[in-house]
């Protein structure tokens, strides 16, 4: 999850720019006094936007929003979803915010009912949709609801160009977001959607990037996205080029925005594409389901320099590079691709990418993965991803069909695993599982006590190294096993807090 700016943050370090550092340093003083340790409090207000979900008539649609239970910023407060207005490019380009009936439409939208309301820490909410036309949704949560609040759409397509089950986190408004494995081939239609929070107009660019490097685009540049608004914009219009692996780059001029990709593949299936782990040198991608028929990795080198990236899965027993495979070259500016085929040889695994030359080039990384053969193909995306931390939760868990995936990439960990009380009554169940280093481990999470309804599943680290993870979601349709993957970073539920004292001495002449 990226992170985005706090006021109470702000301000707090403010007081400690004028008081706090003469506390260190008063006149009189017989020295420095240690600074004191910061300190880890909860946020108390969080965000997050959903993409609109889908323009099929044969589509339904799940929203679930959740705050684990534990220490949050506050009695009071709440966790609301809402929904957005949803223009086209067309729209969104002729400034219609500026006509009378668009400015009161947006004013409905924005004062509109919560289309989700959470009630209660540690049980979800959940609401359903079936209109083709359902917008974004602009959420906010505040006190105690704030601290780790996450919210997942599921879209479940059975049939159609779109078919398959679509899953993404909501995501936390940014500035900067990268989408390796997206497309602007013939046989994908995918679409990015810019989702603007704030009661201000944004303004984004969208590059993208090829095998041969940046493709063409001009009309890419300066998008405009209106207060409280959505904006999808289909890739393959943003330039004249077709390729079949895309690095999509989406940054803002002005504003925050959220940014998701929808990508439907014909005669394979659809799936929503979330943005990469910032660029690092060393990347994570967890959870590849055992039976997976097909995985490709794809790498883009944003900086100047050349990347060479060692390939290593993290399978049941152990780490190991893929036979013929095991280093990738990815040009600066240019967009890599390797086909890892059946990689996982029916055992769950993560993707381990670390320089193989020491050079340390920062990279971002998706995997797109398939599984079944034929007409009951299925298609999602697994992109790199921060480390669970302290805590990550991940919505919308059905009594059959959830599978987490843990993956320890250096020392061994230890985990606590939540199983939420369900939507519709339940008790939560808590279990502790000892994670390999080097190892994936997956495996079905136990359901909550007297489950009624969908849960929330929450991943802490106890103690040992880093844990990487991710659920994935399936139900059969028509035949076909589909399913998505949605990854679990930190849900940035605390922040450190300089400790500061005041000392107005600092003021004196």
């Amino acid at each position: 999850m990226k992170s985005t700016p706090l006021s109470l943050i702000a301000g707090v370090v403010a007081l400690a720019a004028v008081t706090g550092f003469a506390a260190l340093t008063a006149p009189g003083d017989e020295g420095p006094v240690q600074a004191k340790a910061a300190a880890r409090l909860p946020v108390e207000r969080s965000s997050l936007l959903c993409p609109a979900p889908s323009t099929s008539d044969l589509a339904d649609t799940t929203y679930t929003s959740f705050t684990p239970a534990g220490k949050g910023g506050g009695e009071a407060g709440a966790a609301e979803l809402k929904p957005a207005d949803t223009l086209s490019a067309e729209d969104a380009s002729a400034d219609k915010e500026k006509d009378g009936k668009d400015a009161k439409d947006k004013e409905k939208a924005a004062d509109g009912k919560p289309v989700v309301s959470l009630k209660d820490l540690g049980r979800p909410a959940t609401a359903d949709t079936s209109d083709a036309g359902a917008p974004a949704l602009v959420g906010t949560a505040t006190g105690r609801f704030a601290p780790g609040w996450t919210a997942q759409q599921t879209t479940t397509a059975a049939a159609g160009g779109a078919r398959g089950l679509l899953g993404v986190s909501c995501t936390a408004p940014d500035t900067d977001f990268w989408f390796p494995g997206a497309s602007t081939g013939e046989a994908r239609q995918d679409y990015v959607h810019l989702t603007n929070p704030d009661d201000t107009a944004a303004v984004a660019d969208i590059e993208l990037y090829g095998a041969e490097g940046p493709l063409e685009s001009d009309v890419g540049e300066g998008i405009k996205v209106p207060a409280r608004s959505s904006v999808p914009m289909l890739i393959s219009t943003l330039t004249d080029e077709a390729a079949e692996n895309v690095t999509v780059h989406v940054t803002t001029r002005t504003g925050r925005v959220g940014a998701a990709v929808s990508a439907a593949e014909d005669e394979v299936g659809s799936d929503w594409l979330a943005s990469s782990e910032d660029p690092a040198a060393t990347q994570i991608l967890p959870g590849i389901p055992a039976d997976a028929t097909s995985v490709r990795l794809v790498a883009f080198a944003p900086g100047e320099d050349d990347a060479d990236v060692k390939i290593q899965l993290l399978g049941k027993g152990g780490a190991f590079s893929p036979a013929g495979n095991d280093t990738l070259h990815i040009k600066s500016q240019m967009t890599a691709s390797v086909d890892l085929k059946n990689v996982t040889r029916g055992e769950p695994g993560s993707i381990r990418l670390s320089p193989a030359d020491g050079s340390g080039t920062p990279v971002v990384a998706a995997l797109r993965v398939v599984r079944g053969t034929g007409a009951k193909q299925e298609i999602a995306f697994i992109p790199a991803t921060g480390p669970v931390g302290e805590r990550a939760s991940v919505a919308d868990n059905r009594a059959k069909g959830s599978m987490l995936s843990l993956a320890a990439p250096g020392a061994t960990a230890e985990v606590k695993v939540t199983a939420s009380a369900g939507s519709g009554g339940g008790e939560a169940t808590v279990k502790t599982y000892t994670v390999k280093g080097g190892t994936t481990l997956q495996f079905t999470p136990e359901t909550p006590a007297g489950l009624k309804g969908g849960y929330a599943l929450t991943v802490e680290t106890e103690s040992g190294g880093p844990v990487y993870a991710s659920r994935t979601l399936q139900l059969t349709e028509g035949g076909v096993d589909m399913f998505t993957v949605q990854t679990m970073p930190d849900d940035g539920g605390a922040v450190e807090v300089p400790a500061a004292e005041q000392d107005l001495s600092v003021l004196d002449d």
